[in-house]
């Protein structure tokens, strides 16, 4: 019987291979599997965590930048639709629908050496010729988004 083995044989055999043979009997993983196992976990936790910050700022970014311009166009029509008296230079937020927002308006006269005209008519339009510069701001200044302009307007 020797050369043929047994059942009990063949199982230890495997067992052994499997690395289930322990010697007092108790199964269960080494603390080198575990501490092997935790610091794997760790580095693909870190890496998805990183990974996930990336795309919220994404985000933020995306949602900034596709909201800031219609929001400076907004307040460009709110200049335009304005009195002379009511030109808005000067700072201000856009309400409680864009709680983060806020914006900045410099209205300047045009100078320029290519305006300058002998003409009366022309010189009357280049008067009225001025430069907006509209910012608009997020979290204080985090993103910022300009937008410049050139409108006829009266004084």
């Amino acid at each position: 019987m020797t050369g043929i083995p047994t059942q009990s044989r063949l199982s230890q055999r495997n067992n052994r291979l499997n690395g289930l043979n322990r010697s007092n009997g108790q199964g269960g993983f080494t603390l080198i599997e575990m501490m092997v196992a935790v610091s794997i976990i760790a580095i693909v936790l870190t890496a998805v965590y990183r990974l996930h910050s990336q795309t919220l700022l994404m985000t933020i970014g995306a949602r900034f930048y596709t909201v800031a311009p219609l929001l400076a166009q907004n307040k460009l029509v709110d200049i335009e639709l304005s009195s002379a008296q009511e030109l808005a230079q000067g700072t201000g937020d856009f309400g409680k629908n864009f709680p983060d927002y806020t914006w900045e308006v410099t209205i300047d006269d045009v100078s320029s050496d290519q305006l300058k005209t002998d003409s009366e008519k022309l010189r009357g339009a280049v008067e009225k010729l001025k430069r907006i510069d509209i910012k608009v701001l997020f979290n204080e200044g985090e993103m910022v988004y300009n937008l410049r302009t050139y409108r006829f307007m009266e004084k």
